[in-house]
């Protein structure tokens, strides 16, 4: 053979491997220009309050690709109403991945949602990234290697609380009215647990659903419990009902609720201010409508974003500003990616994350993962509210150590 035709002949060799190199880390959902990211939220129906954590990504996605995207590339995020509906959530998934051809799915909401669309995902080795849910089993790479949660386990909230309890108010009676769903009864039990031997101080507890009209019933009968403690899991809307009809039985008890619902802007003060002092919560966000915050950078850059990618969501509303840190995670994850957005890649680096601090997490928390560690934020803060804003109480706690104590 002429030493010509050898050398053409490892030319093409050559740029068939780099060829082939290119399709390898080129998978569904990317090209040279952009990368496609899916997602399922409840933007109508009985959570639709949480669809503005949808919002708030894709205006975030929109900010960032106004910038140049990530790595020269724009991201399209393609988000879709699932209703709270798993079997919807299911199929728009399906479709997501076989007609849209996403790279990922990206901070689908809601527990059952992600539970149905699980195996489907993990089979086919697509990553199920971020997962808008705290609950343990979607944080589990032994079974499932391509999930991967994001916030704070839900049950071992229930444990801090239980925590508090135990170290503040001893021997105290407790109620609770928990939202009867998955995220409700997670909660709940982390209560129990948290409290071990002494759970029989739960005196009464109440399960209510979210379009529940009787909540101030419910109010009523814990309050002839004679209970001294009262722990809230539910929505916004149904804490601020809960909080009013509290302060209209002139009941005064300590008053723990969960962190979703915890919005200054959005819950606490149209239950009114006064009626709402000293409710405690344990989160690991800063409240947009925190005066707390209003000297920070971040303060002052949320409402303009806000404002001007006004799909977002409203300025004060704690689901946007979890949409957006969610999304600021993703983008870094996918800028660690650099060129090569295979799936195997995307999930090696949101697995790499180290001392990662977002810039609407509280300070002192930050989100870390290993290859067995899919809880990429594990801690929380104790914080009472004293009519204008939120007070830290004691340091920092991370979620886990409750599990020693049990």
């Amino acid at each position: 053979m002429q030493p010509f035709a050898r050398t053409l002949i490892a030319i093409v060799v050559a740029l068939t491997s780099l060829g082939a190199i290119t399709e390898r880390v080129r998978e569904p959902g990317v090209t040279d220009t952009e990368i496609r990211i899916g997602n399922v939220m409840p933007y109508s129906g009985s959570l639709e309050a949480f669809g503005a954590i949808g919002k708030a990504e894709a205006a975030y996605f929109e900010m960032i690709n106004e910038r140049g995207g990530i790595n020269g590339r724009k991201v399209r995020f393609i988000s879709h109403d699932d209703k709270s509906d798993p079997s919807t959530a299911l199929e728009l998934t399906r479709g997501l991945i076989e007609k849209e051809d996403v790279l990922l799915m990206f901070g689908s909401f809601g527990t059952p949602g992600n539970f149905a669309v699980r195996t489907y995902l993990n089979e086919r080795q697509i990553p199920q990234l971020f997962v808008a849910s705290g609950d343990d089993h979607l944080s589990d790479p032994s079974l499932f290697p391509w999930t991967m949660s994001w916030q704070p386990s839900i049950r071992e909230e229930g444990r801090i609380y239980a925590n508090y309890i135990q170290a503040f108010y001893p021997g105290k009676r407790i109620v609770a009215l928990w939202q009867n769903d998955h995220f409700g009864r997670e909660l709940f039990r982390g209560l129990q647990d948290g409290l071990g031997d002494i759970a029989r101080m739960i005196r009464l507890d109440i399960a209510h659903d979210a379009a529940d009209d009787n909540l101030g019933k419910h109010v009523s009968v814990l309050k002839r419990s004679g209970a001294e403690i009262f722990v809230f899991a539910g929505a916004p809307a149904n804490l601020t009902k809960v909080i009013r009809s509290a302060a209209d039985l002139n009941w005064h008890p300590v008053f723990i609720l969960n962190h979703m619902s915890s919005s200054i802007a959005t819950a606490l003060k149209p239950a009114g201010p006064e009626n709402a002092l000293g409710v405690i919560t344990a989160t690991f966000l800063k409240d947009a409508s925190d005066p707390a915050w209003k000297d920070e950078q971040t303060a002052k850059d949320w409402p303009t974003f806000v404002e001007k990618y006004n799909r977002a969501g409203g300025k004060d509303d704690n689901a946007a500003v979890f949409g957006y840190a969610a999304a600021e995670t993703l983008a870094q994850v996918l800028k660690q990616c650099g060129n090569d957005l295979s799936r195997d890649n995307v999930m090696k680096q949101a697995a790499a994350l180290e001392n990662y601090q977002s810039s609407i997490l509280l300070p002192g928390i930050k989100i870390n993962t290993g290859r067995w560690d899919f809880r990429p934020i594990k801690h929380l803060r104790l914080v009472q509210f004293d009519g204008r804003s939120w007070q830290p109480i004691g340091d920092v706690l991370e979620t886990a150590f409750s599990r020693s104590q049990k």
